[in-house]
């Protein structure tokens, strides 16, 4: 499996896409992507994680904004040299598309600051 990774302000993301070919209907024109993403402290203070944005793009033109507190209901501290990991997923309509986005961190001191997660490809493929 193909993974992605940025790095910004000592903030390590690595991103793996899946097709989940049981959860998706052809027919229906429902396509589901799961991700799995890690977020590592490669830092000498405590960050934590606040807000989640995506751009979703799919194939047949259409374009899907998400924003929103933390990650699948949390807002993870992460201690020097900590990470993260989570999962989530995306439903298309079409059989292939890309996610981008940034999550919004800050530092015990109250600093804020984005780390820009890679642009990441997603595709239906045939089992």
């Amino acid at each position: 499996m193909v993974r992605y990774r940025s790095t910004a302000h000592g903030v390590d993301i690595t991103v793996q896409p899946l097709y989940l070919d049981e959860q998706s209907d052809f027919f229906e024109r429902r396509f589901v992507f799961g991700y799995v993403i890690r977020i590592d402290n490669d830092t000498d203070t405590d960050v934590q994680l606040l807000r989640r944005h995506w751009n979703i793009w799919e194939d047949s033109g259409k374009v899907q904004e998400v924003d929103g507190e933390g990650v699948v209901g949390k807002q993870p501290l992460l201690q020097p040299g900590g990470s993260h990991q989570y999962s989530s997923f995306c439903v298309l309509e079409s059989l292939s598309g890309a996610m981008e986005g940034y999550f919004t961190m800050e530092r015990f001191n109250g600093e804020r600051f984005r780390v820009h997660t890679p642009r990441f490809y997603l595709a239906a493929q045939a089992n």
